[in-house]
């Protein structure tokens, strides 16, 4: 597989009149094409600020961001970035919402708005479509954030705990879901979370971040031995438990 994206020596500060707060340094590490990250690391540590410069909403202040695209361009890439809350439009219908992005950025094509009658479907919303925010579950409401961002087709999605405000049980079912299709369109995708068993049924490999200033502790490949490959049915392989207690130590590991 082609690495797309390279994260070289990256480190970055918060400036304030008190001082400087550093917040990443050093971190490295690359990104497959169609391959599953998982972020983990103490809270506060500067996870979110790394997507931030991965997505190019802040530059940082040593070290590069290198990114192949499949053509050869310099481009930046067509970055979906999904955060914790939906950010869904009251005003607005279902079908509203998710066609946003293709209003503001002009694409509103019938090829585009296709996908996007696929992607309802596919994420069982179709019914919803005329239905406003505040009459959705909190699940449907982030497959529709979801789907607000795959209608621009991008190359690389970046998720910030998504499915944290969800009860626990429906976070299950909605993770499970939701990346089992990020999966079958072949997207490529970095996700932060703090549930541990989320990051090892999702991920195909999971980064470890270190208290501040982060640099990447670990790095630990994920590989699940059951017929069933399911994010759901994983958290029953024989090996998750003991991926669990690797991770669990490498973050509770000052050494």
């Amino acid at each position: 597989m082609q690495t797309i994206l390279e994260l070289k020596n990256i480190g970055y500060s918060y400036h304030s009149l008190h001082g400087e707060t550093r917040a990443l340094t050093n971190i490295s590490f690359g990104v497959q094409e169609g391959e599953f990250i998982a972020i983990v690391g103490p809270s506060g540590c500067g996870k979110s600020t790394l997507l931030s410069i991965i997505a190019g909403l802040l530059s940082p202040e040593q070290g590069t961001i290198v990114f192949n695209n499949p053509d050869g361009s310099l481009a930046y890439p067509r970055i979906g970035y999904m955060l914790q809350r939906d950010h869904l439009f009251e005003w607005r219908t279902v079908y509203k919402n998710v066609i946003l992005g293709l209003e503001i950025n002009h694409m509103m094509t019938p090829g585009r708005l296709e996908t996007v009658e696929r992607l309802l479907t596919d994420y069982g919303l179709e019914k919803f479509r005329d239905k406003r925010p505040s009459e959705l579950s909190g699940g449907m409401k982030q497959r529709a954030a979801l789907i607000r961002t795959l209608a621009l087709d991008p190359q690389l999605l970046l998720l910030d705990e998504p499915f944290s405000a969800l009860d626990y049980q429906t976070r299950l079912f909605v993770s499970a879901d939701i990346c089992r299709l990020i999966r079958a369109a072949g997207k490529t995708m970095v996700i932060i979370t703090h549930d541990l068993s989320e990051a090892i049924s999702l991920a195909d490999r999971v980064i470890i971040l270190s208290n501040r200033p982060a640099t990447v502790k670990a790095e630990m490949p994920i590989h699940l031995t059951l017929k069933d490959d399911s994010p759901l049915a994983s958290r029953n392989a024989p090996e998750f438990q003991q991926y669990f207690n690797q991770l669990w130590e490498d973050l509770n590991n000052d050494g």
